[in-house]
């Protein structure tokens, strides 16, 4: 998502003030995918602060509030509150969930022969000629590797995607919105209205909490604020 914001086209069923779908790219798709690549631990502490149904919130307030003497000494109780995510996704800044810190940077030495041999020390001597392994050769770590190769995310970029309220992915397509529609018995498509909204860190916060609570979780991220609205 650049700039951590992206565009979505929600379909509205103005009579039920309910959203029908979203259409959507792959970066919003993307996301809702890397959601559920989350630990349970970093989904709660999103909402530590706040009130939660059921106990999870409660039990990350004890483990916070536990007096480290009670914690194995090869044990910190960061490990539990404040899991790490190492899951490439575009815009996943949007839920502030901690990401592993890349590898360090890596240098490999070989001589200026055509021999096999690589080592990590610049002051090495060649096994195999005896000379200076000076000569700096590039490493590619393995996900680098993968990113040169693969896009970034989930899902391919060149297809539209279309998300319904309870947060089904489809590929977007004709018979798939008849069919929809068909199935939500909605034959008047004069109560159907376009809508834009733009999808941030705000609404980024507020989709993982409502798919926790409810099945209908578009409408409740966004028609409850009419003023992410813009009628096409």
């Amino acid at each position: 998502m650049t700039n951590s914001m992206t565009s979505l086209k929600l379909l509205v069923n103005k009579r039920d003030r309910k959203i029908v779908f979203a259409e959507v790219n792959k970066d919003f798709v993307d996301f809702l995918f890397y959601i559920l690549t989350l630990p349970i631990g970093a989904i709660t502490k999103l909402f530590a602060k706040e009130p939660l149904a059921g106990s999870l919130g409660d039990l990350y307030q004890s483990i916070e509030n536990l007096n480290d003497m009670y914690v194995l000494q090869s044990k910190t109780k960061d490990t539990v509150l404040n899991p790490k995510s190492s899951t490439n996704v575009p815009g996943q800044d949007l839920l502030l969930v901690p990401k592993d810190l890349p590898p360090v940077d890596r240098k490999f030495y070989k001589c200026a022969y055509h021999c096999k041999y690589v080592t990590d020390d610049p002051k090495g001597v060649c096994p195999g000629c005896r000379n200076s392994m000076s000569y700096e050769v590039a490493y590619v770590s393995t996900e680098a590797a993968k990113d040169t190769v693969n896009e970034v995310g989930f899902v391919k970029g060149v297809v539209t995607y279309m998300v319904m309220d309870d947060l089904v992915v489809k590929p977007m397509s004709t018979i798939s919105t008849i069919t929809l529609l068909n199935k939500l018995s909605i034959k008047d498509v004069c109560v159907l209205e376009e809508k834009e909204v733009q999808f941030g860190m705000e609404e980024g916060l507020k989709l993982p909490k409502a798919s926790l609570v409810c099945k209908n979780v578009l409408t409740r991220v966004f028609l409850d604020s009419e003023d992410h609205l813009e009628i096409i």
